[in-house]
């Protein structure tokens, strides 16, 4: 309406100008020029005013600058050309004579009227305002007759009343004319209307339309199988890849339900049947299955099956996606095999180990028992050094086995750390007497400094921490030729003695400093000729290290060459509560007084084993009985009573773990059992905890083990009757 009204006003711009420029003719006819101009210009200008702002209306309304903006330049337009016809008419009032004046002035103002009163409903705000204007400058002109130009009242009286005649003969026609604009204008506004409905109805088919073009492209061009089906599960639509992928057109599957074209042997009966059911049910599900393509190969599929619902809540269809995850399953079965073998390895592999190290310590603790028994022997000087040749040469063996052994099990992560309550400075003193042989051989002083604040119980692997200095004094001891080696031991912190700090320094050949870092890399010494001179398989740095570092610390070394080299051991052992026990300590049970009269049953099938076992306790004041395997065992514990068995873990018909077992279940008398095996794993030693045996020996066993071992279950036995 508001584009309707400012483009009419436009057009009829021009007639009114017209109208104007009539007056200004009569007016320089009936008075002067310079009036005639006045007015007409005070006419033209208010029209062109008019002009002026609704010039842009139509491109304002097309930019969408809001419509209140809009609406009050149209009202200043309509004000500003009513005030110019007010002007106009004002000049002719005054400018002629009564008798021609009124007439001519009351034309134009009905004309003015009647234009305004007919665009009324164009824009309502605007007209009023000009309908103000005009009836207050027709009144204004009416007073002016009356009290300016002194006319006689009569004839102001009958002028107004002329004026209201002559408005009132014009309602009718004004109010057919509005009748037919408003009808016209409302035909116009439905016309609008429809079309505006029909525009968006239009709209909205298009964009329904570019939707399902979207829609169907995708699902055309998806590289999944894409299929529709009804309530019932039956196909009514498949798009290219899954022709592509089965073969089949959908002329040949429409109307199927898929088990009649995707299913074969190997498809699973209760994945297809979930399906049905969810169909059925109107609910989304999920499942993997085989299905077979035209030709007949089967393939796997990873279905996502989705309901959809009309307006009413009704089951329309449901849409299947169908990826193909063969390739999927090939790599989960292949990772499946994978997993397998490895797992078959390793157990080879730990199988291996356990046979390696129950076949080498076999005949190792009848070479290591053998040479014992033969030092105590009464042999010459000549002989008794090919016998401590032969026990250093077997200790050698048995230490590079053990090095072996225990970095296999670094490597594969099977070595872990058991930590109990021990008693550290008794750990560092056997340890010290352990070496002090092998540094008194070598003419060298071996000393051990302690600091003050030393914890005595602390908590920590006490096994692995002597196996850790046991290999780093060897090495100082092995590399050192003169002087000495010296062993001070410290905590890090002093607050709450957690990090032990233990230093090795020697006075031997020293390490090259291109070497140092070198040291702790597996089969590695300082040089070939090292290795020459000294043996070793460079492992035990090694093993030292990682044990350290599974124990929250490290091993560092800093050397002088020809002068000497310091190894700083470091290990989280915290100091504990003093009420708490240590672990027995077999090696600070000396007592043999208690093995007097007691009976000790040895279940041992290797023939050299049990003669060594026999020799080794020939002068204890015990009774020794044999069994060759362990059902043999059972059955002597069961007549014969024993207060100690040593018993073999591989033994023939019974095993040690077995006949253990089978001990434990018997009500009598319990004796103290004592597992004697090559088996030198640690998952060894808990088999055998959990079968029940109290204590745990590796061959080779040396003498001196055996006797604490013996001695050490006789006093437990003892304080628990």
């Amino acid at each position: 309406m508001l584009l309707h009204y400012s483009q009419r006003r436009k057009k009829d711009s021009i007639g009114r100008v017209i109208l104007y420029v009539l007056g200004a003719l009569i007016l320089f006819f009936g008075a002067d020029l310079s009036t005639a101009l006045i007015a007409l210009i005070m006419a033209t200008f208010g029209t062109l005013i008019e002009l002026f702002l609704l010039r842009n209306i139509e491109h304002d309304l097309n930019r969408q600058v809001p419509l209140p903006n809009l609406k009050r330049t149209v009202t200043v337009a309509s004000v500003a050309q009513a005030l110019g016809v007010t002007g106009f008419v004002s000049v002719l009032w005054t400018s002629f004579p009564e008798e021609a004046a009124f007439p001519l002035c009351l034309s134009y103002l009905a004309l003015g009227t009647t234009d305004t009163i007919i665009f009324l409903s164009f824009h309502r705000v605007a007209k009023w305002a000009k309908l103000a204007i005009y009836g207050i400058a027709a009144i204004a002109l009416f007073v002016f007759d009356l009290f300016v130009m002194e006319y006689r009242n009569e004839q102001v009286i009958y002028n107004f009343i002329a004026t209201l005649i002559i408005a009132y003969t014009m309602l009718p026609f004004i109010n057919y004319m509005m009748k037919i604009r408003m009808r016209d204008l409302n035909q116009q506004r439905n016309q609008l209307d429809q079309a505006l409905k029909l525009a968006r109805s239009n709209a909205s088919l298009l964009d329904q339309q570019r939707e399902s073009r979207r829609l169907s492209s995708i699902a055309e061009n998806a590289l999944d199988s894409i299929i529709m089906l009804d309530p019932q599960a039956r196909i009514i639509w498949i798009n290219g890849a899954f022709t592509s992928k089965t073969g089949y057109t959908l002329s040949e599957v429409v109307g199927k339900h898929p088990s009649e074209c995707l299913h074969g042997p190997r498809s699973n009966p209760a994945t297809l049947k979930h399906f049905t059911n969810a169909i059925r049910n109107g609910v989304s599900a999920r499942g993997e299955n085989v299905n077979y393509t035209k030709t007949g190969d089967p393939f796997w599929v990873e279905t996502n099956l989705s309901p959809v619902f009309d307006e009413n809540g009704n089951l329309e269809m449901a849409i299947s996606v169908d990826r193909d995850i063969t390739q999927t399953k090939k790599r989960e079965s292949e990772l499946a095999e994978a997993k397998h073998a490895a797992e078959l390895s390793e157990r080879t592999q730990a199988s291996f180990l356990a046979t390696i190290s129950h076949e080498i310590r076999t005949p190792m603790n009848g070479i290591i028992g053998m040479s014992d028994l033969l030092n105590e022997a009464d042999l010459g000087p000549e002989e008794s050094l090919y016998v401590q040749t032969i026990q250093q040469s077997s200790q050698a063996l048995l230490t590079i086995i053990n090095d072996i052994l225990d970095f296999s099990k670094l490597q594969d992560g099977h070595l872990k750390i058991n930590p109990v309550a021990f008693d550290l400075k008794s750990c560092l003193v056997e340890v010290m007497n352990l070496m002090r042989p092998q540094a008194a051989a070598k003419s060298l002083d071996l000393t051990l400094d302690c600091a003050k604040n030393l914890p005595q119980i602390v908590w920590g692997d006490d096994g692995r921490l002597r196996q850790i200095l046991i290999n780093v004094i060897g090495n100082a001891i092995k590399f050192t030729e003169s002087g000495s080696v010296d062993i001070t031991v410290n905590t890090a912190d002093l607050n709450s003695n957690s990090k032990l700090v233990i230093s090795v320094t020697d006075t031997g050949i020293g390490i090259p400093a291109d070497r140092i870092d070198k040291m702790f890399d597996q089969f590695q010494q300082a040089d070939a000729t090292t290795t020459r001179q000294f043996g070793g398989t460079g492992l035990g740095l090694a093993i030292s290290r990682q044990l350290s570092r599974l124990m929250g610390g490290d091993i560092t070394a800093t050397s002088n060459l020809g002068i000497g080299s310091c190894f700083v051991i470091q290990v989280d052992c915290p100091s504990v509560n003093q009420s708490i026990k240590p672990s027995v300590n077999l090696q600070a049970i000396p007592e043999l007084g208690t093995l007097e009269g007691g009976t000790v049953l040895l279940a041992e099938d290797n023939p050299t084993n049990r003669l060594i076992v026999q020799k080794l306790l020939k002068d204890l004041p015990i009774t020794l009985l044999i069994a060759t395997d362990g059902q043999e065992a059972v059955e002597k514990v069961r007549s014969c009573v024993p207060d100690i068995i040593l018993m073999d873990m591989s033994m023939p018909n019974m095993d040690g773990l077995a006949a253990t077992r089978a001990i434990r279940k018997m009500p009598q008398k319990q004796p103290h059992i004592i597992a004697l095996t090559a088996n030198a794993h640690r998952s060894d030693y808990e088999a055998c905890i959990r079968a029940g045996m109290d204590s745990f020996l590796t061959k080779p066993v040396r003498r001196r083990d055996m006797m604490d071992a013996l001695a050490a279950g006789f006093q437990m036995r003892s304080h628990n009757d």
